[in-house]
């Protein structure tokens, strides 16, 4: 890997939050001090359409600007999409993939079209549903991903969000603490193999 520039890869489906979660991530390490980049890529345009989003987070002026083809981590937001996107195309030796499941990681290895990498799992879904009262994946696989990847100090991520969630929901501290719940639950719970 680059020891100067992450590559993350994000797969979700239309209305999951993955290109919310690939801008969030850009600002957090945006505001720790990082070069950044978060941008997505779109099929159709409608609910529930898969859906790929990048971020590319350096220590130095990035000058490439294009989709990423050899991530660093895969970020899979609805585990379905095992079944119909090579997730792990590209997807460099040394890094990880990281899935929103209920399952160990090396249940879905299986799926993972010969992938022997790291393999992360995260149930979203159920911190989500714990911290929030609904199904919001995207906050928990952000947190995830930081986790994960260390692209960003965890401790230093939380307070980033912290901060921009207070700015962006001042009227909703419910909405605030319950993301900062989701956020530092995601960290704490990321399993790896």
């Amino acid at each position: 890997m680059n020891e100067t520039m992450t590559e993350i890869r994000w797969h979700g489906r239309g209305g999951q939050g993955a290109k919310s979660a690939c801008l969030l991530l850009a600002d957090a390490a945006f505001a720790s001090g990082k070069y950044v980049q978060g941008f997505p890529e779109y099929g159709p345009e409608r609910a529930g359409a898969p859906i790929t989003a990048y971020n590319r987070i350096s220590s130095t002026r990035c000058t490439v600007h294009s989709n990423i083809y050899e991530p660093d981590y895969v970020v899979v937001v609805d585990e379905t999409l095992l079944q119909s996107v090579d997730v792990t195309a590209g997807l460099k030796p040394g890094g990880a993939i990281i899935i929103n499941s209920a399952k160990p990681p090396e249940a879905l290895r299986a799926q993972l079209r010969g992938w022997t990498g790291r393999i992360c799992t995260l149930d979203a879904r159920r911190i989500s549903e714990a911290a929030l009262g609904k199904n919001f994946p995207n906050t928990p696989m952000l947190a995830a991903a930081v986790a994960i990847s260390r692209v960003v100090d965890p401790a230093e991520f939380v307070s980033n969000m912290e901060t921009s969630l207070k700015h962006k929901f001042a009227t909703k501290p419910q909405v605030i603490a319950g993301n900062l719940q989701a956020l530092t639950t995601a960290i704490e719970e990321a399993q790896r193999v």
